[in-house]
């Protein structure tokens, strides 16, 4: 993550924790959830280029209203 756009890295933390909040209630629990989640996360750590960043923010945006969903 570029610490030259904050906003971006806040997005994505805040994005983390809703996500995260949210697998408490998951159907397969969260021990199952939680590791998935941070894997996810995890695997975009790499990312720098800002378009990338915003892509992936609404990837993990679907994500969290599908689980919603649940």
């Amino acid at each position: 993550m570029s610490t030259s756009n904050p906003e971006l890295r806040r997005q994505v933390i805040a994005i983390y924790k809703e996500l995260l909040n949210l697998g408490k209630d998951y159907p397969q629990g969260f021990s199952y959830f939680r590791p998935r989640l941070h894997k996810a996360f995890m695997a975009n750590a790499h990312l720098r280029d800002e378009d990338a960043i915003r892509n992936a923010i609404a990837r993990a945006d679907y994500v969290k209203k599908e689980i919603e969903a649940l």
